[in-house]
């Protein structure tokens, strides 16, 4: 394990495109003109990625070369766009209680729900893939699935600002990372039997990694949300969100690890499996739909400090 600069810290320095201003301007477009209207527009604004935004332009097409096996042809660099470009789009109407307006899937139910039968809590452990709104669109269609997510309060304040700006109501639990109390913070939700999600495949410079082959090529992934879950002694499921076109969705639950019984001196041999496990999981998504995947920067950039 490596906790050196990746390169994965590259995502912080991206800028941040739109405002709050925008995001209400679309929020008040979208719900005045509809779903079916509104997503036209999203045409022209993937084809302006396509043409305009090269940076993000070239990590997708260096993505899609690794998930798909061979280069991309130009409709398939513009589709991976506009998927993106649709569940943010989307975000819209999810924070705004419309879940009528999708056909939305959930595979691995009987998972979820054992877990929140046991009363203790678990970790949910995401990525950039797919849409997390249509997962918290679950959680208030299920009023015994609660939510509570750990990161970092920089990215806490941008996100809720964010959905401030679609939905005030819509605001999330966020139990801040990087505080001295944080691990209490989670422990005492989890002991309230809420589950506590984090991304598993974005990492802060400084924070310890461990790199893995994931679609042919060796990158870095964090190792502290596997290893606070190991520290707390609870199970882990993957979460996503997949958007299959249309108003198509399907969540999924799956298992990754349980450390409920886990002793101290397997702990580092049973996290470093569970990292391995969430990889081998979301390289498997990635290849089966390759276009939800959604981090825009050289996921694979070498240490700076490499040979």
């Amino acid at each position: 394990m490596s906790a050196v600069d990746t390169g994965q810290a590259e995502w912080r320095k991206q800028p941040e495109r739109g405002s709050q201003a925008l995001l209400r301007v679309m929020t008040w477009l979208s719900l005045k003109l509809g779903r079916p209207l509104s997503r036209g527009v999203l045409f022209g604004i993937s084809l302006y990625f396509l043409l305009f935004a090269p940076a993000a332009g070239k990590a997708s097409r260096a993505y899609l070369q690794r998930a798909l096996g061979r280069p991309p042809r130009l409709a398939e660099r513009f589709r991976h766009l506009h998927c993106f470009a649709s569940c943010i789009h989307d975000r819209v109407y999810l924070l705004n209680d419309r879940f009528d307006l999708f056909d939305i899937q959930v595979e691995g139910e009987a998972v979820i729900k054992e877990v929140l039968a046991a009363g203790r809590g678990a970790f949910l452990i995401g990525a950039h893939l797919g849409s997390f709104e249509v997962i918290r669109a679950l959680g208030r269609r299920q009023p015994d699935l609660k939510v509570a997510m750990a990161m970092y309060v920089e990215n806490a304040h941008k996100i809720n600002a964010a959905l401030a700006a679609i939905n005030p109501s819509a605001m999330l639990d966020v139990i801040p990372l990087g505080q001295f109390d944080a691990m209490l913070q989670v422990q005492a939700r989890l002991d309230e039997g809420v589950v506590v999600g984090m991304m598993g495949d974005r990492t802060l410079a400084q924070d310890p990694t461990q790199p893995l082959p994931f679609l042919g090529q060796a990158a870095a992934f964090p190792v502290g949300p596997m290893r606070l879950a190991a520290l707390l002694k609870r199970p882990v499921l993957f979460i996503s969100g997949l958007y299959l076109g249309g108003n198509r969705y399907a969540i999924q639950f799956e298992r990754l690890a349980d450390f409920t019984a886990i002793e101290r001196k397997a702990r580092g041999a049973a996290v470093s499996d569970a990292v391995s496990a969430y990889v081998a999981c979301l390289e498997r998504h990635c290849r089966a739909t390759p276009y939800n995947w959604f981090n825009f920067y050289d996921f694979w950039q070498p240490p700076k400090d490499a040979s």
